[in-house]
């Protein structure tokens, strides 16, 4: 999802005042700025405000469908313990999200053109290892650097009833900086995801598979995949860095009948908007 897209179904708040900060834990190791708990209670914050700006799909037979598969690659997942949440935002696109410290966002359009389960677990499976991987506190550090300078990064969680975790989340929103990781944070993801997605019981073919439905769907409707094309690699290239750690990973399970049963409710199902009338 792109800064401009995302401005069409989500307009944070103007940033509040900054003030000074100490105390900061300090990672060497990635210059991370802010500790897990910080993580957590900041992206708390931004996952309260998307749920303000972006439809979510209020349908509780797929939300727990994409909790179950969602739940089963987290038990699986490195890293500290977060509280891992996943919402479906209710749009057309094809593409997904994460937040600091948990939350997960994937958009239906995901779920209506993928063609197996192992596709759709792949997705998931790639924003766990973006989250499992601390990229976002990373993201965090940077915006707060650039934006701020090192000591100043807001009026810092706890002692104002969560202001200043609000107070940096709507920064950290407003920079888009959730939306772009780097290009070695989305190669990471990939090969820790594709982990995750083996060690969960998934075929691993079906992470490469999802991407190829993307380059379909650039030629036959791009505004669906606008959004991934702007923040991600091609898929083009990833699948080709993929390819062989795929060839490892023989077996797994591709489909349920379960999943088959979510698309076809989806399909029976009011349709969403597209992407441009949620300007």
């Amino acid at each position: 999802m792109s800064t401009e897209s995302v401005g069409r179904v989500f307009r944070p708040g103007a940033l509040l005042g900054i003030v000074a900060v100490c105390c900061i834990p300090i990672a060497t190791d990635g210059l991370e700025l802010i500790s897990v708990d910080q993580e957590i209670q900041i992206g708390r914050q931004a996952n309260a405000q998307m749920h303000k700006d972006v439809p979510v799909l209020r349908d509780p037979t797929v939300t727990a469908y994409v909790n179950d598969v969602a739940r089963r690659l987290v038990r699986v997942a490195p890293g500290p313990k977060y509280p891992y949440s996943f919402v479906i935002a209710n749009t057309r696109e094809i593409n997904a999200f994460s937040l600091p410290g948990g939350p997960v966002w994937i958009h239906r359009g995901v779920l209506q053109v993928a063609t197996n389960e192992s596709q759709v677990a792949g997705v998931l499976a790639h924003e766990i290892a973006h989250i499992a991987q601390r990229h976002a506190a990373a993201q965090l550090t940077k915006v707060a650097i650039t934006n701020w300078g090192l000591s100043l990064l807001g009026a810092m969680l706890g002692n104002t009833g969560g202001a200043g975790a609000a107070q940096v989340a709507g920064g950290f929103l407003a920079s888009g900086a959730f939306l772009k990781f780097s290009r070695d944070d989305e190669r990471d993801a990939d090969k820790v995801g594709l982990v995750l997605l083996t060690r969960a019981g998934w075929d691993a073919r079906g992470m490469i598979e999802l991407f190829d439905i993307l380059r379909r769907e650039q030629g036959r409707d791009p505004s669906r995949v606008e959004a991934f094309f702007s923040s991600h690699p091609s898929p083009q290239e990833r699948i080709a860095e993929l390819r062989t750690a795929v060839a490892r990973h023989r077996g797994g399970r591709r489909d349920t009948a379960r999943f088959q049963e979510i698309k076809a409710r989806l399909r029976r199902a009011p349709q969403p908007k597209s992407v441009q009338s949620h300007k």
